[in-house]
């Protein structure tokens, strides 16, 4: 059973070097109720192919794309969260749906959906995880890393 939380991130002490405070990227739901930032470039991208992902985001498979904790904050409206999972919390605009971002207990990155920034060509996925539950209808590109789990 999901346990769904309301909560606001409100902004927080940044503690970036000047070069990476200077590349700010910029997302947000559908209506726009919910909008977020984060500094420095994406850690890395990623597309999961877990049942949990496909059912949240109502897709074969999402693009995460990894940023510093440390960087990202809410800057409009508020991020529902729901843990799907023992630790997982996954966070969407409670009026339209939009998944937005994830992160569990203890990880040092937030995840965003790719489809979520403003400028999703930033997200360049290296790796597809859980292919143990690809649907028959995705095409996998080869050329990424491939797992059926997630790596460790």
């Amino acid at each position: 059973m999901c346990k769904c939380t309301v909560t606001a991130l409100f902004p927080q002490k940044m503690v970036l070097n000047m070069s990476e405070s200077s590349m700010k990227h910029e997302g947000g739901c559908l209506c726009g109720a919910v909008r977020y930032e984060f500094l420095g470039e994406p850690v890395y991208s990623a597309n999961c192919h877990c049942r949990s992902c496909q059912r949240a985001i109502g897709a074969g498979y999402v693009t995460w794309t990894a940023v510093k904790k440390e960087g990202f904050r809410v800057i409009k409206g508020e991020i529902t969260y729901c843990e799907t999972s023992p630790g997982m919390h996954r966070g969407f605009c409670n009026q339209c749906g939009s998944s937005l971002e994830g992160h569990g207990d203890g990880w040092n990155e937030n995840y965003v959906t790719a489809a979520s920034l403003d400028e999703p060509e930033i997200a360049k996925p290296t790796t597809n995880v859980y292919l143990d539950h690809q649907q028959p209808w995705v095409k996998i590109d080869e050329n990424l890393r491939c797992y059926k789990k997630f790596p460790e």
